[in-house]
Protein backbone atom coordinates (compact mmCIF):
# COMPACT_ATOMS: atom_id res chain seq x y z
CA UNK A 1 0.00 0.00 0.00
CA UNK A 2 1.65 3.56 -0.43
CA UNK A 3 2.12 5.50 2.21
CA UNK A 4 -0.01 8.98 2.95
CA UNK A 5 0.99 11.41 5.01
CA UNK A 6 -0.67 11.48 8.69
CA UNK A 7 -3.14 13.72 8.79
CA UNK A 8 -5.89 14.85 11.71
CA UNK A 9 -9.67 16.01 11.39
CA UNK A 10 -10.45 17.70 13.86
CA UNK A 11 -13.69 19.81 15.20
CA UNK A 12 -15.96 17.70 13.46
CA UNK A 13 -19.06 15.78 15.12
CA UNK A 14 -18.41 11.92 14.82
CA UNK A 15 -20.45 9.12 13.94
CA UNK A 16 -19.31 6.21 16.50
CA UNK A 17 -21.08 3.03 16.92
CA UNK A 18 -23.02 4.26 20.25
CA UNK A 19 -23.43 7.58 19.83
CA UNK A 20 -22.68 11.27 17.94
CA UNK A 21 -19.55 13.27 19.22
CA UNK A 22 -16.92 15.61 19.14
CA UNK A 23 -13.50 14.26 18.40
CA UNK A 24 -10.64 14.28 16.37
CA UNK A 25 -9.32 10.97 14.49
CA UNK A 26 -5.88 10.73 14.15
CA UNK A 27 -5.11 8.78 10.37
CA UNK A 28 -1.93 7.52 9.53
CA UNK A 29 -0.65 4.47 6.66
CA UNK A 30 -4.05 3.98 5.61
CA UNK A 31 -5.27 3.35 9.63
CA UNK A 32 -7.47 5.56 12.54
CA UNK A 33 -4.69 5.54 15.10
CA UNK A 34 -5.91 7.68 17.77
CA UNK A 35 -9.40 9.16 18.76
CA UNK A 36 -8.17 12.65 20.51
CA UNK A 37 -4.44 11.92 20.67
CA UNK A 38 -1.83 14.39 20.05
CA UNK A 39 -1.48 16.02 17.37
CA UNK A 40 2.59 14.83 16.60
CA UNK A 41 2.45 17.22 13.25
CA UNK A 42 0.10 15.82 11.61
CA UNK A 43 -1.56 17.99 8.86
CA UNK A 44 -4.82 18.99 10.32
CA UNK A 45 -8.44 19.29 8.03
CA UNK A 46 -10.83 21.59 9.53
CA UNK A 47 -13.94 19.48 10.34
CA UNK A 48 -16.02 22.17 12.55
CA UNK A 49 -19.69 22.39 11.51
CA UNK A 50 -19.40 19.02 10.01
CA UNK A 51 -20.07 15.34 10.15
CA UNK A 52 -17.13 12.46 10.08
CA UNK A 53 -18.44 9.11 9.95
CA UNK A 54 -17.91 5.53 8.52
CA UNK A 55 -17.60 5.80 4.13
CA UNK A 56 -20.45 3.93 2.68
CA UNK A 57 -20.25 0.20 1.84
CA UNK A 58 -22.36 -0.45 -0.82
CA UNK A 59 -23.08 -4.33 -1.01
CA UNK A 60 -25.54 -3.72 -4.28
CA UNK A 61 -25.62 -1.14 -6.63
CA UNK A 62 -26.85 -1.77 -10.17
CA UNK A 63 -26.19 2.53 -11.35
CA UNK A 64 -23.38 1.71 -13.15
CA UNK A 65 -25.63 0.42 -15.76
CA UNK A 66 -26.82 3.99 -16.58
CA UNK A 67 -23.04 4.98 -17.72
CA UNK A 68 -22.35 2.13 -20.29
CA UNK A 69 -25.89 2.27 -21.33
CA UNK A 70 -27.20 5.87 -20.90
CA UNK A 71 -30.34 5.19 -23.42
CA UNK A 72 -32.01 1.79 -24.21
CA UNK A 73 -29.97 0.26 -26.52
CA UNK A 74 -27.14 2.75 -26.94
CA UNK A 75 -23.96 1.61 -25.39
CA UNK A 76 -20.87 2.98 -24.69
CA UNK A 77 -17.10 2.26 -24.15
CA UNK A 78 -16.58 0.27 -20.84
CA UNK A 79 -13.98 1.74 -19.07
CA UNK A 80 -14.82 5.51 -19.43
CA UNK A 81 -18.10 4.25 -17.80
CA UNK A 82 -16.18 2.43 -15.11
CA UNK A 83 -13.78 5.60 -14.59
CA UNK A 84 -17.15 7.89 -14.31
CA UNK A 85 -18.65 5.12 -12.01
CA UNK A 86 -15.88 5.47 -9.80
CA UNK A 87 -15.93 9.41 -9.38
CA UNK A 88 -19.72 9.09 -8.68
CA UNK A 89 -19.52 6.65 -6.17
CA UNK A 90 -16.50 9.19 -4.28
CA UNK A 91 -18.52 12.33 -4.92
CA UNK A 92 -21.77 10.09 -2.76
CA UNK A 93 -19.44 8.88 -0.07
CA UNK A 94 -19.35 5.28 -1.17
CA UNK A 95 -16.13 3.72 -0.49
CA UNK A 96 -16.42 0.30 -0.54
CA UNK A 97 -19.11 -0.69 -3.77
CA UNK A 98 -20.34 -3.83 -4.74
CA UNK A 99 -21.63 -3.54 -8.49
CA UNK A 100 -24.45 -5.66 -9.15
CA UNK A 101 -23.40 -7.09 -12.63
CA UNK A 102 -26.45 -8.89 -14.12
CA UNK A 103 -24.95 -12.29 -15.89
CA UNK A 104 -27.97 -12.96 -17.76
CA UNK A 105 -28.85 -15.20 -20.87
CA UNK A 106 -29.83 -11.60 -22.58
CA UNK A 107 -27.90 -10.42 -25.13
CA UNK A 108 -26.58 -6.90 -24.52
CA UNK A 109 -26.31 -4.88 -21.64
CA UNK A 110 -26.40 -7.91 -18.83
CA UNK A 111 -24.98 -10.58 -21.54
CA UNK A 112 -21.85 -12.56 -19.70
CA UNK A 113 -19.72 -10.95 -22.86
CA UNK A 114 -20.11 -7.58 -21.43
CA UNK A 115 -19.98 -8.98 -17.50
CA UNK A 116 -16.77 -10.27 -18.95
CA UNK A 117 -15.64 -7.09 -20.02
CA UNK A 118 -16.08 -5.03 -17.04
CA UNK A 119 -14.82 -7.36 -14.95
CA UNK A 120 -11.89 -7.03 -16.92
CA UNK A 121 -11.78 -3.61 -16.91
CA UNK A 122 -12.24 -3.47 -13.45
CA UNK A 123 -8.98 -4.85 -12.88
CA UNK A 124 -7.44 -3.17 -15.41
CA UNK A 125 -8.28 0.39 -14.44
CA UNK A 126 -7.94 -0.54 -10.71
CA UNK A 127 -4.83 1.74 -9.88
CA UNK A 128 -6.55 4.59 -11.39
CA UNK A 129 -9.83 4.12 -9.70
CA UNK A 130 -10.55 6.32 -6.60
CA UNK A 131 -12.26 3.63 -4.44
CA UNK A 132 -12.86 0.06 -3.70
CA UNK A 133 -14.51 -1.32 -6.74
CA UNK A 134 -15.97 -5.05 -6.12
CA UNK A 135 -18.37 -6.97 -8.36
CA UNK A 136 -21.58 -8.79 -7.14
CA UNK A 137 -21.85 -11.53 -9.92
CA UNK A 138 -25.80 -10.75 -9.98
CA UNK A 139 -26.23 -14.59 -11.86
CA UNK A 140 -29.47 -15.26 -13.77
CA UNK A 141 -29.67 -18.84 -12.78
CA UNK A 142 -30.70 -20.00 -16.12
CA UNK A 143 -27.62 -18.47 -17.54
CA UNK A 144 -25.58 -21.44 -17.52
CA UNK A 145 -22.80 -19.97 -19.84
CA UNK A 146 -21.64 -17.28 -16.94
CA UNK A 147 -20.40 -20.38 -14.63
CA UNK A 148 -16.79 -20.01 -16.32
CA UNK A 149 -16.78 -16.44 -16.09
CA UNK A 150 -18.11 -16.47 -11.88
CA UNK A 151 -15.00 -19.19 -11.22
CA UNK A 152 -12.51 -16.52 -12.64
CA UNK A 153 -13.95 -14.20 -11.15
CA UNK A 154 -13.66 -15.45 -7.89
CA UNK A 155 -9.83 -15.87 -8.52
CA UNK A 156 -9.40 -12.35 -8.61
CA UNK A 157 -7.74 -10.07 -6.87
CA UNK A 158 -10.74 -8.55 -5.07
CA UNK A 159 -13.33 -11.40 -3.92
CA UNK A 160 -16.86 -10.73 -5.21
CA UNK A 161 -20.09 -11.95 -4.10
CA UNK A 162 -22.96 -13.96 -5.63
CA UNK A 163 -26.15 -12.86 -6.11
CA UNK A 164 -28.88 -15.85 -7.23
CA UNK A 165 -31.05 -14.18 -9.21
CA UNK A 166 -33.90 -15.60 -11.09
CA UNK A 167 -35.67 -13.14 -13.13
CA UNK A 168 -36.54 -15.28 -15.80
CA UNK A 169 -39.12 -17.06 -14.18
CA UNK A 170 -40.21 -13.91 -12.44
CA UNK A 171 -40.70 -13.07 -16.69
CA UNK A 172 -42.91 -16.13 -17.58
CA UNK A 173 -45.02 -15.64 -14.39
CA UNK A 174 -48.44 -15.71 -14.58
CA UNK A 175 -49.37 -11.98 -14.71
CA UNK A 176 -52.71 -13.07 -12.40
CA UNK A 177 -50.06 -13.86 -9.56
CA UNK A 178 -48.31 -10.77 -7.98
CA UNK A 179 -45.03 -10.77 -8.30
CA UNK A 180 -44.64 -10.44 -4.43
CA UNK A 181 -46.44 -13.87 -3.79
CA UNK A 182 -44.83 -15.89 -6.96
CA UNK A 183 -44.44 -19.74 -6.08
CA UNK A 184 -41.01 -21.07 -5.33
CA UNK A 185 -39.11 -21.24 -8.66
CA UNK A 186 -38.93 -25.16 -8.33
CA UNK A 187 -42.75 -25.79 -7.13
CA UNK A 188 -44.22 -28.03 -10.07
CA UNK A 189 -47.04 -25.97 -10.20
CA UNK A 190 -45.48 -23.27 -10.84
CA UNK A 191 -47.79 -20.52 -13.05
CA UNK A 192 -45.99 -19.98 -15.92
CA UNK A 193 -46.87 -18.22 -18.73
CA UNK A 194 -47.24 -19.87 -22.15
CA UNK A 195 -44.49 -18.43 -24.41
CA UNK A 196 -47.08 -18.88 -26.95
CA UNK A 197 -49.79 -16.46 -25.05
CA UNK A 198 -49.89 -13.05 -26.83
CA UNK A 199 -49.27 -11.01 -23.46
CA UNK A 200 -46.05 -12.89 -23.24
CA UNK A 201 -45.30 -11.12 -26.92
CA UNK A 202 -45.85 -7.85 -24.96
CA UNK A 203 -44.10 -8.20 -22.03
CA UNK A 204 -40.79 -9.01 -24.31
CA UNK A 205 -41.23 -5.71 -26.23
CA UNK A 206 -38.95 -3.69 -23.67
CA UNK A 207 -36.49 -6.79 -22.81
CA UNK A 208 -35.55 -6.72 -26.60
CA UNK A 209 -34.92 -3.09 -26.89
CA UNK A 210 -32.35 -3.19 -24.03
CA UNK A 211 -31.02 -6.29 -25.91
CA UNK A 212 -30.82 -4.40 -28.98
CA UNK A 213 -33.13 -7.61 -30.79
CA UNK A 214 -36.26 -7.78 -32.40
CA UNK A 215 -39.14 -8.65 -29.96
CA UNK A 216 -40.19 -11.76 -31.99
CA UNK A 217 -36.46 -12.74 -31.62
CA UNK A 218 -36.39 -12.30 -27.44
CA UNK A 219 -39.49 -14.82 -27.80
CA UNK A 220 -37.94 -17.35 -29.42
CA UNK A 221 -34.98 -17.02 -27.54
CA UNK A 222 -37.29 -16.89 -23.95
CA UNK A 223 -38.66 -19.76 -24.98
CA UNK A 224 -35.41 -21.71 -25.66
CA UNK A 225 -34.09 -20.87 -22.33
CA UNK A 226 -37.47 -21.89 -20.24
CA UNK A 227 -37.22 -24.99 -22.19
CA UNK A 228 -33.44 -25.91 -20.23
CA UNK A 229 -35.29 -25.20 -16.53
CA UNK A 230 -34.99 -28.75 -15.60
CA UNK A 231 -30.86 -28.13 -15.28
CA UNK A 232 -31.11 -25.18 -13.50
CA UNK A 233 -30.71 -26.95 -9.58
CA UNK A 234 -27.63 -28.55 -10.97
CA UNK A 235 -26.41 -25.25 -11.84
CA UNK A 236 -26.92 -23.46 -9.24
CA UNK A 237 -25.20 -26.86 -7.04
CA UNK A 238 -22.08 -25.53 -8.69
CA UNK A 239 -22.14 -21.78 -8.57
CA UNK A 240 -23.05 -22.51 -4.87
CA UNK A 241 -20.02 -24.65 -4.13
CA UNK A 242 -17.42 -22.69 -6.05
CA UNK A 243 -19.13 -19.63 -3.86
CA UNK A 244 -18.66 -21.46 -0.55
CA UNK A 245 -14.67 -22.65 -2.11
CA UNK A 246 -13.74 -19.01 -2.28
CA UNK A 247 -15.43 -18.01 0.97
CA UNK A 248 -17.33 -15.29 -1.13
CA UNK A 249 -20.35 -13.22 0.73
CA UNK A 250 -23.48 -15.16 -1.38
CA UNK A 251 -27.14 -13.65 -1.31
CA UNK A 252 -30.16 -14.83 -2.64
CA UNK A 253 -32.39 -11.66 -4.77
CA UNK A 254 -36.37 -11.43 -4.23
CA UNK A 255 -37.73 -13.93 -2.49
CA UNK A 256 -41.05 -14.45 -2.17
CA UNK A 257 -41.23 -17.58 -0.42
CA UNK A 258 -39.93 -18.90 2.93
CA UNK A 259 -39.21 -21.88 0.80
CA UNK A 260 -36.83 -20.11 -1.74
CA UNK A 261 -34.85 -18.61 1.14
CA UNK A 262 -34.74 -21.79 2.93
CA UNK A 263 -33.31 -23.13 -0.44
CA UNK A 264 -30.39 -20.63 -0.73
CA UNK A 265 -29.70 -20.57 2.97
CA UNK A 266 -28.99 -24.19 2.38
CA UNK A 267 -26.84 -23.55 -0.56
CA UNK A 268 -24.76 -21.01 1.47
CA UNK A 269 -26.33 -17.46 0.92
CA UNK A 270 -26.83 -16.13 4.52
CA UNK A 271 -28.16 -12.53 2.91
CA UNK A 272 -31.37 -12.16 1.55
CA UNK A 273 -31.65 -8.95 -0.70
CA UNK A 274 -34.55 -7.54 -1.25
CA UNK A 275 -36.93 -10.27 0.30
CA UNK A 276 -40.78 -9.38 -0.81
CA UNK A 277 -43.22 -9.60 2.13
CA UNK A 278 -42.64 -9.25 5.70
CA UNK A 279 -43.07 -13.05 6.63
CA UNK A 280 -39.73 -14.28 4.18
CA UNK A 281 -38.23 -11.43 5.85
CA UNK A 282 -39.56 -12.53 9.49
CA UNK A 283 -38.05 -16.13 8.67
CA UNK A 284 -34.67 -14.71 7.64
CA UNK A 285 -34.65 -12.96 10.90
CA UNK A 286 -35.37 -16.17 12.71
CA UNK A 287 -32.17 -17.86 10.88
CA UNK A 288 -29.92 -15.23 11.56
CA UNK A 289 -29.21 -14.11 8.05
CA UNK A 290 -28.90 -10.58 7.06
CA UNK A 291 -31.59 -8.73 5.54
CA UNK A 292 -30.97 -5.48 2.61
CA UNK A 293 -33.36 -3.62 1.40
CA UNK A 294 -33.00 -0.19 -0.70
CA UNK A 295 -32.10 3.03 0.18
CA UNK A 296 -34.07 4.23 -2.13
CA UNK A 297 -36.87 2.42 -0.79
CA UNK A 298 -36.25 4.16 2.61
CA UNK A 299 -35.36 7.86 0.50
CA UNK A 300 -39.16 7.61 -0.96
CA UNK A 301 -40.79 6.18 1.88
CA UNK A 302 -41.88 3.50 0.11
CA UNK A 303 -41.04 0.70 -2.68
CA UNK A 304 -40.95 1.20 -6.58
CA UNK A 305 -42.32 -2.28 -7.11
CA UNK A 306 -44.76 -2.01 -4.11
CA UNK A 307 -43.48 -4.20 -2.24
CA UNK A 308 -42.51 -3.74 1.95
CA UNK A 309 -40.87 -0.04 2.81
CA UNK A 310 -37.73 -0.22 4.54
CA UNK A 311 -38.39 2.69 6.97
CA UNK A 312 -41.10 -0.09 8.17
CA UNK A 313 -38.87 -2.87 8.09
CA UNK A 314 -36.09 -1.20 10.06
CA UNK A 315 -38.61 -0.39 12.84
CA UNK A 316 -39.79 -4.06 13.36
CA UNK A 317 -35.90 -5.40 13.23
CA UNK A 318 -36.17 -6.86 9.97
CA UNK A 319 -33.07 -5.01 7.44
CA UNK A 320 -29.82 -4.79 8.60
CA UNK A 321 -28.79 -3.46 5.26
CA UNK A 322 -29.67 -0.40 3.34
CA UNK A 323 -28.11 -0.57 -0.42
CA UNK A 324 -28.32 1.88 -3.08
CA UNK A 325 -29.74 0.26 -5.62
CA UNK A 326 -30.31 2.22 -8.62
CA UNK A 327 -29.55 5.40 -7.26
CA UNK A 328 -25.67 6.08 -5.23
CA UNK A 329 -27.08 9.40 -3.69
CA UNK A 330 -29.85 7.29 -1.61
CA UNK A 331 -27.39 5.97 0.74
CA UNK A 332 -26.99 9.56 2.60
CA UNK A 333 -30.51 10.79 1.54
CA UNK A 334 -32.23 7.52 2.70
CA UNK A 335 -30.37 8.25 6.09
CA UNK A 336 -31.81 11.60 6.64
CA UNK A 337 -35.35 10.58 5.73
CA UNK A 338 -35.46 8.01 8.33
CA UNK A 339 -33.72 10.06 10.56
CA UNK A 340 -36.52 13.21 9.92
CA UNK A 341 -39.38 10.17 10.35
CA UNK A 342 -38.20 9.51 13.71
CA UNK A 343 -37.25 5.98 12.52
CA UNK A 344 -34.10 6.17 14.73
CA UNK A 345 -31.52 8.10 15.72
CA UNK A 346 -28.66 8.61 13.47
CA UNK A 347 -25.72 6.63 15.40
CA UNK A 348 -28.04 3.85 14.97
CA UNK A 349 -29.12 4.51 11.35
CA UNK A 350 -25.70 4.59 9.87
CA UNK A 351 -24.38 0.48 10.59
CA UNK A 352 -27.24 0.16 7.99
CA UNK A 353 -24.74 2.18 5.60
CA UNK A 354 -21.16 0.85 6.58
CA UNK A 355 -20.88 -1.36 9.63
CA UNK A 356 -23.33 -4.17 8.63
CA UNK A 357 -22.93 -4.54 5.14
CA UNK A 358 -19.14 -4.41 5.72
CA UNK A 359 -19.87 -7.60 8.01
CA UNK A 360 -22.29 -9.05 5.55
CA UNK A 361 -19.58 -9.08 3.08
CA UNK A 362 -16.25 -10.56 5.24
CA UNK A 363 -14.87 -7.19 5.41
CA UNK A 364 -13.87 -6.78 8.85
CA UNK A 365 -11.17 -3.78 8.81
CA UNK A 366 -13.63 -0.95 7.74
CA UNK A 367 -17.20 0.49 8.28
CA UNK A 368 -16.66 1.94 11.79
CA UNK A 369 -14.61 4.87 13.75
CA UNK A 370 -12.08 2.38 15.66
CA UNK A 371 -8.72 2.64 16.17
CA UNK A 372 -7.00 0.05 14.03
CA UNK A 373 -9.80 0.12 11.45
CA UNK A 374 -9.13 1.33 7.77
CA UNK A 375 -9.70 4.80 7.49
CA UNK A 376 -12.74 5.09 5.19
CA UNK A 377 -14.11 8.13 5.94
CA UNK A 378 -16.64 10.65 4.91
CA UNK A 379 -17.08 14.70 5.91
CA UNK A 380 -20.98 15.70 5.39
CA UNK A 381 -22.44 18.70 5.55
CA UNK A 382 -25.64 18.71 7.05
CA UNK A 383 -27.52 21.90 8.07
CA UNK A 384 -30.13 22.23 10.37
CA UNK A 385 -33.42 21.66 7.99
CA UNK A 386 -31.11 21.41 5.34
CA UNK A 387 -29.87 18.50 2.49
CA UNK A 388 -26.92 16.55 3.44
CA UNK A 389 -24.28 16.39 1.27
CA UNK A 390 -20.80 15.01 1.22
CA UNK A 391 -18.08 17.05 1.23
CA UNK A 392 -14.67 14.82 1.54
CA UNK A 393 -14.75 11.03 1.09
CA UNK A 394 -11.31 9.25 2.59
CA UNK A 395 -10.50 5.83 1.22
CA UNK A 396 -8.18 4.16 3.27
CA UNK A 397 -6.65 7.22 4.53
CA UNK A 398 -6.55 8.80 0.96
CA UNK A 399 -8.50 11.78 -0.50
CA UNK A 400 -11.14 10.20 -3.17
CA UNK A 401 -13.05 13.22 -3.49
CA UNK A 402 -13.11 16.72 -2.10
CA UNK A 403 -16.08 19.44 -2.77
CA UNK A 404 -15.42 23.09 -1.64
CA UNK A 405 -19.06 25.12 -1.81
CA UNK A 406 -18.42 28.47 -3.55
CA UNK A 407 -19.05 30.66 -0.90
CA UNK A 408 -15.53 29.40 1.22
Amino acid sequence: MQQHPAFIIEGATVVFADRLAPACVHVEDGRITAIDGARDGAFVIDGRGQMLAPAFVDIHGDAFERQIMPRPGTMLPVAPALLETDRQLAANGIATAYHALTLSWEPGLRSVENGRAIVAGLEQLAPRLTVDNRVQLRWETFCFEAIDLIRDALAGPRLPSIAFNDHTSMLLLDPAVRMQERPFEFDPAYPALEPENPVFADKMAERGKRAKIPAADMVALTRSVWERRSEVQAAIDTVAALGRAADAPMLSHDDSQIETRDFYRGHGARISEFPMNRRVAEAARAAGDFIVFGAPNATRGGSHLASIGAADMIREGLCDILASDYYYPAMLLGLARLLADGVAPLHALWPLVSANPARASGLADRGVVEVGRRADLVLVEWPDGGVPSVRRTFVEGREAYRAVPAGH
